[in-house]
């Protein structure tokens, strides 16, 4: 049970997960946070889903930090002085997982590890991390009524949720480093443009279109091959030598070639639908 989300699962396995703070713009807060981290870290590895569509309750899609908690509105410890060292040595341990990390990373990170496409329907505003979640995303498509802002500099904060990762793997340094510069909110067209986005739809279209998209990658796929592709694209597209590529490649058509593959096989030459057993939950080591 979810305060902050709301949670809805087709036959086809594809999940609509919606932001539901919709008095408050959907503006993340920390029950949010964790909620966002539980769900990325343990429901969503549940096998009978197979991707998920991210939306927002309401007219918003994450209106940014709740700036209104009293004390450090980022739930961050203001009595440590922590070093690089520290939290790279101490990360998981506290004060450090509380008191420093930060929490849009944290969900950001989640989301990223999921062997699953993470499709975003951003139906209206996300602004600071309402729109650097979106990054570790794998598709983002928009409404037009959408509004999406790297806002930062206006707070006198850094991007965060390991946008600085995202952010110019998607749409280049250039933009990128625009962006955070000017903390311009954006309209839809200009992130179509900015290659931020995928696509824009009529606000009564966009949540339907994501759906449709999820269940297109899902439907008669293997989970297995589908979650070790994610890992490759993101892993290699990031390795200094094509033969890390190779690598990977390598042990993962190994194992796929024997369970999955050999059905697909089979169901192509058979003119079949094919019936794939694999899991995502159990995705051979490659890495």
């Amino acid at each position: 049970m979810y305060q902050t989300l709301s949670v809805d699962v087709d036959g086809d396995g594809v999940a609509t997960l919606t932001l539901s703070r919709p008095e408050a713009l959907n503006a993340f807060d920390l029950t949010m946070a964790r909620e966002l981290l539980a769900f990325f870290t343990t429901d969503a590895h549940d096998d009978a889903i197979r991707a998920i569509v991210v939306t927002g309750a309401g007219r918003a899609f994450c209106a940014g930090m709740d700036l209104s908690t009293e004390g450090n509105v980022f739930g961050l410890d203001e009595s440590l002085q922590p070093t690089p060292e520290e939290l790279r040595a101490h990360l998981t341990e506290e004060p450090y997982d509380e008191g420093v990390r930060d929490t849009g990373g944290k969900v950001t990170l989640a989301i990223h590890a999921l062997p699953k496409p993470v499709i975003a329907a951003i139906n209206g505003p996300a602004v600071g991390i309402g729109a650097t979640m979106t990054l570790a995303m794998d598709l983002r498509l928009a409404s037009e009524k959408a509004r999406i802002g790297f806002v930062f500099g206006r707070l006198g904060i850094v991007p965060e949720a390991c946008s600085t990762w995202f952010l110019p793997r998607i749409v280049g340094i250039a933009q990128a480093l625009e962006w955070v510069y000017s903390a311009d909110i954006l309209t839809a067209e200009q992130a179509l443009a900015g290659r931020l986005v995928r696509s824009v739809h009529p606000a009564e279209e966009l949540l339907g279109t994501a759906q449709e998209l999820a269940r297109s990658f899902v439907v008669d796929r293997s989970p297995v091959a589908l979650g070790l592709a994610k890992q490759m694209l993101y892993r290699n597209s990031a390795a200094a030598d094509p033969l890390e590529a190779h690598l990977s490649d390598s042990l993962a058509m190994f194992w796929t070639s024997l369970a999955d593959g050999k059905e697909g096989v089979a169901a192509f030459l058979d003119k079949r639908t094919p019936r794939f057993t694999g899991k995502a939950s159990q995705l051979p080591r490659v890495f």
